[in-house]
């Protein structure tokens, strides 16, 4: 990096769309702010974009040159700091790798690709004594990723529990506030932004799934490969549920978590019931929230946007900053290990949490007592059991909570229910937190 005191810190920026227009905006309007804690400029000398026509969001001065050709940022050497936002796997992935190959630091929003190839592209940042930053990949502008890296670097984490991302909690807050069924809450987040066309990655709880990669990895020091972890959407859940939920004391949430067991990690995301006095209940719309408990700090609760230009690239900004300070050894992963060991994980079966089992049943004597046998059989207490609503079409609901259970023990029970000839199919079952 060039060390002269005034000389600027040069980044070729990969992607002007959302977040690389916000950037520029927030490099732009923050400038002296920057400039006063940093001791320097921030000045972007060159964008990669993969239509040179396509208008923009943003004005670049006629000294950016803005270019399609990757080549351009990793072999330029007065470009200090790499800034991929450009997404995607393959592409990203080499950019990445020239950059670290050619002597630049960094910076990344890319939470698919961390949590797909993160390990290889860690390795080889420490092979070259280079930074590789992501604060910007969790959680948008909440601050998670520093304060696992560094603010918490004494504690022994406990648990991980967040709602990590915002276009499922705007839809399962729209369906809560607003009675609307998925679809339409769905068709709303689009609307308004709030998710994709193609909205798989978020409804199917993949884009969480991969920040809480990143996170167990800063967190514990170990990988956990993607393919590994227990998800879930919230493509199941209706109305009726969450309602059911609210009489209970419950708010339905898309949760990320992992929780330290002896050593072993016990992780997961689904939809979840969360206790109206936990602050997770209350966090509404496009927001994420994380909790981490740590050995000596207890229970610490960060909340923000999780998404959009100008907080996701604040937390850019934050990377390119540290990554710019003279003197600092770059800490990617918060460890000095390396490689990384793999996570050892509890086995998805004997996970334990309180359980939530939606039935619909023929409306006739012997339904609660079958069912409640079988939940003895296989050693499921139960907390709470209430039959739901009036009779339609000669079915009704029963709604069954219980106290904590293994993954196991459940299966058996929706196993032996699911074959009972009073038991329509669909049985809904939540996990609660």
């Amino acid at each position: 990096m060039n060390n002269a005191a005034v000389a600027p810190v040069r980044i070729g920026l990969a992607g002007l769309g959302t977040v690389g227009s916000g950037l520029v905006a927030v490099l732009e309007k923050n400038a002296d702010w920057i400039e006063a804690r940093l001791g320097r400029s921030v000045a972007v000398k060159t964008v990669l974009v993969r239509d040179l026509a396509k208008p923009r969001a943003v004005t670049l001065g006629p000294e950016v040159l803005v270019t399609t050709d990757a080549d351009a940022l990793v072999t330029d050497p007065d470009i200090d700091i790499v800034v991929e936002l450009m997404g995607g796997i393959d592409a990203a992935f080499g950019l990445i790798a020239k950059a670290l190959n050619a002597g630049k630091h960094v910076v990344t929003a890319n939470k698919a690709l961390l949590a797909k190839r993160g390990p290889e592209l860690f390795a080889l940042a420490a092979e070259k004594g280079l930074g590789l930053y992501y604060e910007a990949s969790c959680a948008g502008a909440v601050p998670i990723v520093e304060t696992l890296r560094s603010s918490l670097a004494g504690n022994r984490v406990q648990s991980i529990i967040g709602i990590l991302n915002g276009t499922a909690n705007y839809i399962l807050s729209s369906m809560s506030e607003k009675g609307l069924p998925f679809a339409d809450a769905l068709a709303k987040a689009q609307e308004l932004g709030y998710a994709e066309a193609d909205p798989t990655l978020d409804i199917q709880g993949f884009d969480a799934a991969h920040k809480l990669i990143v996170l167990i990895r800063l967190a514990y020091g170990c990988n956990l490969p993607l393919e590994k972890l227990p998800v879930e959407g919230i493509t199941v859940v209706t109305p009726e549920d969450i309602r059911f939920a609210r009489e209970f004391g419950y708010a339905i949430k898309l949760i990320g978590q992992v929780r330290d067991c002896d050593g072993k990690l016990a992780a997961g995301v689904w939809p979840m019931l969360v206790h109206e006095d936990f602050l997770l209940a209350s966090v509404r719309g496009a927001f994420n929230a994380v909790r981490v408990e740590g050995n000596a700090s207890g229970p610490i609760m960060l909340h923000g946007k999780g998404a959009g230009d100008l907080p996701t690239a604040s937390a850019v900004v934050a990377d390119i900053l540290a990554l710019a300070r003279d003197g600092m050894i770059p800490n990617n992963t918060g460890f000095r290990t390396e490689p990384l060991p793999e996570a050892e994980l509890v086995a998805s079966d004997d996970f334990v949490t309180p359980h939530y089992i939606h039935f619909t049943v023929k409306d006739q004597a012997g339904v609660m007592a079958a069912i409640s046998k079988s939940m003895g059989e296989h050693g499921v207490s139960i907390r709470q059991a209430v039959q739901k609503g009036e009779p339609e079409d000669g079915y009704v609901s029963i709604v069954f909570l219980t106290h904590e259970a293994p993954n196991r023990a459940i299966d058996a029970v929706l196993a032996d229910t699911g074959a009972m000839p009073f038991i329509k199919p669909g049985t809904v079952h939540f996990r609660v937190l």
